[in-house]
């Protein structure tokens, strides 16, 4: 089947630059600078029953999926990139391809959904799982056990926006004979280059700030070399049918030309909306590490080349005063998920239910592309409600 490869050679180029023309071909007959979308779903053989376009069937190959992975590669300077149809499916697939027996060691704030899968889905399956702090190395080392074959980390961590230490858990995996993980979804490959820090697959919800305008879903996996675990993950994707759909490869791909300009709007936003919170006599705190007085500052300022969209702030109260600021904006979408061109907010606590680490007087916040004193008007208005 196609393999996602590299650009071919030409100059080395910048990420901005890479981000617009990875997995773009406007060789074929038509010239066609957009990437057409191929539907197909069966490619016709040639005389001697050779595929001579490189495709047979749609679910082991398509040239949209595979222009998407040649960028997804290239943007997180890997050799190849997987690509699926959601971020849990790439998660899921990742876990998947550990042997039974395994053991992981994952953020105890990331995503709430790769607890669940852990806890609910692998458990069962002969892979258990310990949820420790992954801004403490020392805890992190504690947890390694001999049959350890993952070291899952998310950072920022989701809700409360943590910096962990990418290249030394990368290090404490790889002495403990583990391979390492980082979600990259919130930071991407413009702010933040895990593969360069040492990591060996790196993950994304597409999803989010890839396709950047909340209107498809997709995951993808990026690995630092060949092997079996890139085998592993071309299987599982292959014959378990895990496969983006040619129209979601493509509007992905299309949402990768945007993303530089999109990331540097995002964090400029997120940056003056943080310092306008952390001042405001109606939050009690600011997560963001931006700021400098953030405990992950110092390291997000060493292994990140912004401080993303994302943050989160304490309401002054509880639950009840939480729900009143969410209830009484009206320029920011009260929704879920994330990276999109809107601003959104949710109350994290009763979305992830018993097992969330978020408190309940915590908002978290994508900030999106609206003028940022729109943004602070709103909320503003919404947190005077909050009495």
């Amino acid at each position: 089947m196609p393999r996602a490869t590299r650009l071919p050679e030409r100059p080395v180029m910048r990420i901005e630059t890479v981000a617009v023309k990875a997995g773009m071909d406007p060789g074929g007959t038509s010239r066609a600078i957009a990437l057409p979308i191929t539907l197909s779903t069966t490619f016709e053989r040639g005389e001697d029953g050779s595929y001579p376009g490189g495709f047979d069937y749609s679910r082991g190959g398509n040239p949209n999926r595979c222009a998407l992975e040649a960028a997804l590669a290239a943007l997180e300077g890997g050799p190849e990139a997987v690509a699926f149809p959601s971020g849990m499916a790439a998660t899921f697939s990742v876990i998947f391809s550990l042997s039974p027996g395994g053991h992981v060691v994952a953020a105890d704030d990331a995503y709430y959904g790769t607890g669940v899968l852990l806890r609910d889905q692998f458990a069962e399956r002969g892979i258990e799982a310990s949820f420790v702090d992954m801004t403490d190395l020392g805890a992190v080392r504690s947890a390694m056990r001999p049959n350890t074959r993952l070291v899952w980390m998310e950072t920022p961590s989701n809700p409360l926006i943590r910096i962990s230490d990418i290249e030394a858990l990368a290090g404490i995996a790889r002495e403990g004979g583990a391979i390492s993980c980082c979600d990259n979804t919130w930071a991407t490959p413009l702010l933040q280059r895990p593969l360069d820090l040492g990591v060996d697959i790196v993950m994304h919800s597409t999803t989010k700030y890839l396709g950047g305008h909340s209107d498809v879903t997709g995951g993808a996996v990026i690995v630092r070399e060949p092997g079996e675990t890139l085998e592993a993950l071309r299987s599982i994707q292959k014959d378990g049918g895990l496969v983006p759909s040619p129209f979601d490869a493509w509007l992905t791909r299309r949402g990768l030309e945007s993303l530089a300009a999109r990331m540097t709007a995002h964090c400029a936003n997120a940056m003056e909306l943080a310092r306008f919170l952390d001042a405001h006599p109606r939050v009690e705190r600011v997560h963001y590490p931006g700021l400098e007085d953030d405990p992950g500052h110092v390291l997000a300022g060493r292994q990140m080349s912004g401080f993303g969209g994302m943050l989160a702030f304490d309401v002054m109260g509880g639950r009840h005063e939480a729900f009143a600021v969410a209830a009484n904006v009206r320029v920011i979408a009260r929704a879920t998920s994330l990276g999109g061109t809107h601003s959104l907010i949710e109350h994290r606590a009763s979305v992830e239910g018993p097992t969330t680490r978020a408190p309940e007087n915590l908002l978290r916040m994508s900030v999106g592309l609206e003028h940022v004193d729109d943004l602070k008007e709103d909320l503003d208005r919404a947190l005077a409600t909050a009495r």
